[in-house]
This record gives C-alpha cells, sequence and structure tokens, in this order.
C-alpha cells in the first residue's frame, strides 16, 4: 500500500525519497523465509491499494483491467518509472524482497504521484519472494512482459540453485506469460548471461526474439539505461550481456 506520507527521509526541494535512507544489502536468500503477506490467489490481490486512483474500491480489484507487466527483483524502480509514461494504460507492478528498497520504491512512486498530478498512476511494487509465489500473484497467460534486470549471479556452482532464471522456474514464467509475452533479461556478467541464455534456449516454451526485433523494441533501450545498476556499469565501461526470448505456443 503505498501510504500519504512525506518525512525527513525525503528531499524538500523534490519530494522524492532519499535514497541513503533505504539502503540494504545487495542482495537477499530467495530462499530463505521471510514474513509479508502472500494472497491466497491471483484474485485476492486488491488493486485498490496499489493503483487508487483507478481502483478506488476493493471491489473492483481485479474486475477488468489487470496487471501486464511484472518486473522481478525490481530495485529502487528506475525501469517502472521509464515504463510507466512509455506505456500509461499499461498495469505494472515491481516485485522485491528487500523490505528498505521495497519501502523506497513506494515512496518513490507516491511522490511522482504527488508532483505530477495524473501520471504514474499505473505502477506499484509489492515485497515478496517471486521465486516462490509468482502463482499466487498472476493468472494463466495474464502477463505480457517480464523483466529479469542485473539479477543476483550466485557465482558459487552450489548457489545457482538460488538463480532466479532457470529450468524450473521458467516453468513458472511461461505459466504466466501469454502467447507472444516476452522475458527480458540483462547482466554484466557474462558467465550468468551464457546462464539464462542457454535456460531460455533449452526450453521448449520460448525463442529468441530476432535482432531486428530486439533493435525495434523500445523496451530494449531502457534495460541498460532506466536502472542504477545499468548506469553504474556503463559509467564504468562495462558490458552487458542481454537475452530476450518470446513465449511461444506448445507445439503439437
Amino acid at each position: 500500500m503505498l501510504e500519504n506520507k512525506v518525512n525527513s527521509t525525503h528531499s524538500k526541494s523534490t519530494g522524492l525519497p532519499r535514497k541513503r535512507f533505504y539502503r540494504a544489502r545487495a542482495h537477499s536468500n530467495p530462499l530463505s523465509d521471510s514474513h509479508f503477506p502472500v494472497p491466497v490467489a491471483p484474485s485476492h490481490v486488491d488493486y485498490s491499494l496499489h493503483y487508487p486512483q483507478l481502483f478506488p474500491s476493493s471491489d473492483e480489484a481485479g474486475s477488468c483491467k489487470k496487471i501486464q507487466f511484472a518486473d522481478i527483483g525490481c530495485g529502487f524502480g528506475g525501469l517502472l518509472i521509464s515504463l510507466s509514461t512509455l506505456f500509461p494504460d499499461t498495469l505494472m507492478i515491481g516485485m522485491e524482497l528487500r523490505d528498505k528498497v521495497t519501502e523506497y520504491v513506494k515512496e518513490r512512486i507516491l511522490a511522482l504521484r504527488v508532483t505530477n498530478p495524473g501520471q504514474y498512476q499505473n505502477i506499484s511494487v509489492v515485497r515478496t519472494n517471486s521465486m516462490k509465489y509468482i502463482p499466487n500473484y498472476f493468472e494463466k497467460a495474464q502477463l505480457s512482459k517480464m523483466f529479469f534486470l542485473f539479477p543476483d549471479p550466485h557465482f558459487k556452482e552450489k548457489n545457482h540453485r538460488r538463480r532466479v532464471i532457470s529450468p524450473f522456474l521458467l516453468d513458472e514464467y511461461a505459466y504466466a506469460l501469454e502467447v507472444g509475452g516476452i522475458i527480458y533479461t540483462i547482466t554484466d556478467v557474462e558467465e550468468l548471461g551464457d546462464w539464462m541464455k542457454a535456460c531460455l534456449e533449452n526450453h521448449p516454451m520460448f525463442e529468441a526474439l530476432t535482432s531486428e526485433e530486439v533493435e525495434a523494441d523500445p523496451v530494449t533501450k531502457l534495460l541498460s539505461s532506466a536502472t542504477e545498476e545499468g548506469q553504474k556499469v556503463d559509467r564504468n565501461g562495462g558490458q552487458t550481456f542481454r537475452a530476450i526470448y518470446r513465449r511461444i505456443a506448445p507445439s503439437l
């Protein structure tokens, strides 16, 4: 829920939250148990808490428009902010495990709504573990885009099971994505880039976009520029590795 509050953690000049007050560990263990509410089913997601101007009553939650974009591990919300104005009629949500980071994104969205009346009403964030609870939030074929930007590489082989892209988890994502829906991944770790590409390439429900399709997609330009991680890589002259795949219909 985006609470209406402004305090000393916000900049007086812009009204935006000050990031230094919301810093947290760069990554969290996605396999550990955390204590936060989880809807028992997608029909129990209260849209009025996330998009109060679009769904003023909880009775309208999920009754017509549904979330179409999901930013998994959304960090400080840079991609959501950029996508909000690019797709103003599309509902989208960030899913973040770290509590302080989630709170920052909530406050950032609230501040942007206040300073830009009528805008940023289509984005929200929820603290959750997407590796466990994707089916609790999204119906079958509900999503048209999923984003996995600069995920934790989990370098040690014993920790590869914690990676947010894996053959098992791609089954979950394929369930939530509509046919034609797209998964966007990017990393500055070449080994992880190869891993994510291989997982997607070997999964029967996904096919790679052509280079022409990738270049024509306005979203791909945001993958490395809209997030704090991407901007850091660019400042340091680093290299990024993308894997962008389309959900396809099962072969008969």
